[in-house]
């Protein structure tokens, strides 16, 4: 395991060793006893026996949340008191029997989006938030983890939400009110601010902004709201970091912004390890221990039965003493990070402290699930699927039906079945994927939301779930490279660990978790290989890489409980090479549609990205092959290193500038500012945001992603291996980026990548009668790019057309195209001469006509090949009027290859090497497609030989 800081004697010896046992989950000091001594040692009230005392209280108290609460069972919740000593320092709060607990999360796909708002990305759910209900819970984890109240969802929502502490039934208006100096009365404001910029129209002050509906736009109306009636100054970026009012409240007031109160006397801003659900004395539950909310109280939760009770209906029970985990690979420990208490200045230390003490708070939530046995070692048959939605998983949902006989749930945050299965069907329809009556009678949709308890089900059909199913896969991710680790944990960290909690009740289940190769998005990380230590967590900046790394490293925890827990990593999901489909929202997307668009490239290492049908397929091969489960896996495919960049974008005719990344990034910036680009407002955004930069930075200078475990099983399973994700696989996407706005290809205006003269003579003359009036062309043949070869078989045409039956002056090519292999050669009107070549030219004369040429290359079961490579015949007449002059035109033989394959001349632009590969990529691709064109003739002459028919076709008659 790499040292937490290398540079940091603080840090050494017990310190990180402690950070590494807890990473692990055993040895030295638990989580929540260095909780206990962090909250310690940041409390500045915290002095005398009577703070050990409370510190002792609290971690105990945590570690008591490990029991399972049955329904209808007393709950005491301890509240430290900040000074005094012995049983004075702790005042002991009774909750009502039956107190509800619930487990929250939140669902999405890796780089997809389900928000309409590029930033705000939430895939696999509309914007159906969490309410304040709680289900009553029997599993260890969701007795630990408190819900955020959301107006969004239909049943159980607080609209006419009452600030606590107010005495009034109405909601709390801003119009005409003094900004409050509490926090609870500026939370509800701030809610109330922020409700006309979400769907529902209100929000809780628990709930994120983001989670609720909120939008990237949405954010940057409400900093300006509350400036305008608040008087309140906070930073975009703060709002990114953690959207709950409360938590906006608390930090405005604790910077000054006023006095930091709250309606309850005796409250404590010091984080906490996990939220619970008291009850206020109205009835209503209050979510205790949020962090970074000066109302919330640490909280000590004693269930009311001891350790040896058996666990409640619905849960597995512990596995016997002695009882070996299952028999999966030997797991690197994550990198520990040493939490120095009470220091957030390291040389590192880069994540916020709050942050960080959620990130450990989370982690030791994983150890509250039960110990359960091994899952039979056979295909799953019915497969729970969430983010079925979003790009990935969308994908996944139709190679699952594919490639195994499986019957797929998918979870769909909706109102209702209906609805679900609507929103499936268009999701998948947009992403040009079939959406049948077969497709519907193999899938079953079930609408709930990832962030709810019990993925929002009923605990009926959670309970039905968790004894039927017999595989879990979790695709569901909020990924927003803006927002924090406190707006995106209810998504990425929750949801995954309540996935785990369903796989680990009823019968034992392998949970197959989609991770993020961002678990590695550490600035100067040495390797990225598939059993390599993950990141510094503190080292860490953007909210998603943190979220993504937390729940990798709680999963590996369940995973030491027995569970089957297969974690696949994929890099930059790209776009699908034979439908174009992509993920607007994918950063990998954003860039490459930059580097198109402005033709500059950021200098970086490698761009570890493969197209979304590999990684899918890949993906599904793991889950339907037990040999393969309990293992890491990079699905990165082949890494793209700079110089592959410029080479695919040359060769497409797209002549890019390196940049150093600081350089590059204002110059896109400018550009886009000048040329704003719609498409593209949420790279603007990521590059104008610190946080997001980070995330950058370390993706572009990042090493190249080892997959030696993934690239085994592909050739074990006889899958398509890897291949780099180049221009070639690209040339789809680029069509669709550039339909929808998001890139530019090569245009025949553009410079030319590559062109060649061409010099013709011969005669015509009127037609039917001989061509007897001399005539020749001097042209020049070009390409703009090798996108148009492949795509259109076209090559541009500039030059001159000398003919006195025409005009006494030469005439200008105004436009012209040369088409080869047109309609793939067939001959025309059933005739014997296949197409080669088609010219097509809009000429104009001295005084302004303007005129057309038609002319044509064929190919015939002659001899002459030599010939018929050089002779065009064509047609000549004035535009808008039949052809009136008719002859032949032929290439001399002395020039042929002097011009058209000595002469060729190539972008000076590119490099000796590269215009050496142009001009053989040019000459290999016109070569093929003349010997494919030569060839038709023949072989059709062979098989007319070879005929036995006595009856003669058509063409035979006057052969």
């Amino acid at each position: 395991m790499r040292d937490v800081n290398e540079d940091a004697s603080a840090y050494a010896d017990g310190q990180r060793a402690t950070g590494e046992s807890i990473e692990r989950g055993g040895g030295g000091l638990s989580v929540d006893a260095l909780l206990a001594r962090v909250r310690l040692a940041a409390s500045p009230g915290s002095t005398g026996s009577g703070a050990d005392t409370a510190a002792s209280r609290s971690a105990d108290g945590v570690a008591d949340c490990a029991s399972p609460v049955s329904a209808g069972l007393a709950t005491d919740v301890a509240v430290p008191g900040s000074t005094g000593s012995g049983a004075d320092s702790a005042m002991i709060m009774r909750a009502p029997a039956g107190t509800h607990s619930a487990l929250l999360g939140s669902a999405g796909d890796v780089g997809d989006s389900a928000l309409a708002e590029p930033t705000g990305v939430v895939t696999d759910n509309a914007s159906l938030g969490a309410t304040g209900i709680a289900t009553d819970s029997p599993s260890p984890v969701s007795t630990a983890i408190a819900t955020d109240p959301s107006p969004s969802q239909p049943t159980g929502s607080r609209a006419d939400f009452t600030p606590p502490g107010s005495t009034g039934s109405a909601p709390y208006s801003v119009v005409g009110s003094a900004v409050p100096q509490d926090v609870d009365g500026l939370a509800a404001a701030i809610a109330a601010a922020a409700g006309p910029f979400l769907p529902e129209g209100h929000l809780s002050p628990d709930t994120d902004f983001f989670d609720a509906g909120g939008s990237s736009v949405g954010a940057v109306e409400l900093v300006a709201e509350l400036e305008r009636a608040l008087g309140m100054e906070i930073g975009l970026d703060d709002v990114f970091a953690d959207a709950r009012p409360r938590s906006l409240a608390q930090r405005w007031l604790s910077t000054g912004g006023g006095t930091v109160t709250s309606s309850d006397p005796g409250t404590s801003t010091t984080p906490v390890p996990a939220a619970t659900w008291a009850t206020a004395e109205s009835g209503a539950p209050v979510p205790y221990g949020v962090s970074e909310s000066p109302t919330i109280r640490p909280t000590s939760v004693r269930a009311a039965t001891d350790t040896g009770t058996s666990p409640a209906p619905g849960t597995l029970p512990l596995s016997a003493p002695g009882t070996l985990p299952i028999s999966s690979p030997r797991t690197p420990s994550a990198v520990g990070t040493t939490l120095q208490p009470g220091s957030g200045d390291t040389p590192y230390g880069t994540a916020r402290r709050e942050d960080l003490d959620q990130i450990l708070a989370d982690l030791a939530l994983a150890d509250r699930l039960p110990w359960t046995a091994s899952a039979e070692p056979l295909p799953p048959r019915r497969i729970l699927l969430t983010g079925a939605t979003g790009f990935l998983g969308s994908h996944m949902l139709l190679d699952l039906l594919r490639h195994s006989d499986a019957h797929v749930y998918c979870l769909v945050r909706a109102a209702d079945e209906e609805a679900a299965l609507a929103r499936l069907g268009e999701a998948l329809k947009s992403y040009q994927l079939p959406w049948s009556s077969e497709i519907r009678r193999r899938v079953t949709v079930l609408p709930g939301d990832i962030r709810r308890p019990r993925l929002g089900l009923s605990d009926v059909l959670w309970n039905t779930l968790a004894h039927e199913l017999d595989s879990v896969v979790g695709v569901a991710a909020a990924v927003d490279f803006l927002r924090g680790y406190q707006s995106l944990r209810q998504s990425n960290v929750i949801g995954s660990l309540t996935l785990a909690e369903l796989a680990a009740t009823g019968r034992p289940k392998p949970l197959h978790h989609i991770s993020s190769i961002a678990v590695f998005n550490e600035v100067g990380i040495g390797s990225m290989g598939e059993d390599d230590p993950l990141a510094h967590v503190d080292r860490l900046i953007a909210g998603y890489d943190q979220t993504k790394w937390a729940a990798e490293v709680a999963l590996r925890r369940v995973r030491d409980h027995g569970l089957i827990v297969t974690a696949m990593r994929p890099g930059g999901i790209g776009g699908h090479t034979r439908t174009g489909a992509y993920n607007p929202q994918d950063l990998s997307s954003g860039l490459i549609s930059a580097f198109g668009r402005f033709r500059t490239v950021p200098a970086f290492r490698y761009l570890n990205s493969a197209p979304v049908d590999w990684v899918s397929r890949v993906a599904v091969g793991v889950i339907c092959e037990p040999d393969a489960w309990g293992y890491d896996y990079n699905l990165t495919g082949v890494p793209n290193t700079l110089d592959d960049v410029v080479r695919d974008m040359a060769f497409g005719g797209m002549h890019v500038r390196v940049q150093d990344w600081d350089e590059w990034r204002t110059d896109t910036l400018a550009r886009l500012e000048a040329e704003p680009v719609p498409e593209l407002d949420f790279l603007t955004r990521v590059l104008q945001s610190p946080t997001a930069l980070k995330l950058c930075e370390a993706t572009l200078k990042g090493p190249a992603a080892d997959d030696d475990r993934t690239a085994a099983l592909v050739e074990a399973l006889g899958l398509r291996p890897a291949a780099r994700y180049d221009a070639q696989a690209q040339l789809k996407t680029f069509e669709r980026l550039a339909q929808d706005g998001l890139a530019r290809l090569p245009h025949k205006d553009d410079q030319p990548y590559l062109w060649f003269s061409e010099t013709t003579e011969g005669g015509v003359g009127p037609v039917g009668a001989p061509a007897d009036t001399p005539c020749s062309m001097a042209l020049t043949l070009s390409i703009a790019s090798m996108y148009q070869l492949v795509k259109e078989r076209r090559v541009d045409v500039s030059g001159e057309l000398m003919c006195t039956a025409v005009h006494p002056e030469p005439l200008v090519v105004e436009r012209g195209d040369v088409w080869i292999r047109p309609e793939e050669g067939i001959p025309q009107q059933h005739g014997l001469r296949h197409q080669l070549l088609c010219y097509r030219l809009r000429l104009c004369d001295a005084d302004g006509g303007f005129w057309w040429l038609a002319g044509r290359k064929y190919a015939r079961a002659r001899r002459d090949v030599w010939r018929q490579t050089r002779t065009l015949t064509v047609e000549i007449g004035r535009e808008g009027e039949p052809a009136a002059l008719a002859g032949e035109v032929v290439v001399p033989a002395d020039s042929y290859v002097r011009d058209q394959i000595d002469g060729i001349k190539v972008d000076p632009r590119l490099t000796g090497q590269e215009k050496r590969a142009a001009k053989l990529a040019w000459l290999a691709w016109f070569g093929l497609e003349m010997g494919r064109g030569l060839l038709g003739p023949f072989t059709r002459a062979a098989a007319d030989l070879l005929d036995l028919r006595r009856t003669p076709t058509l063409t035979e008659h006057n052969r």
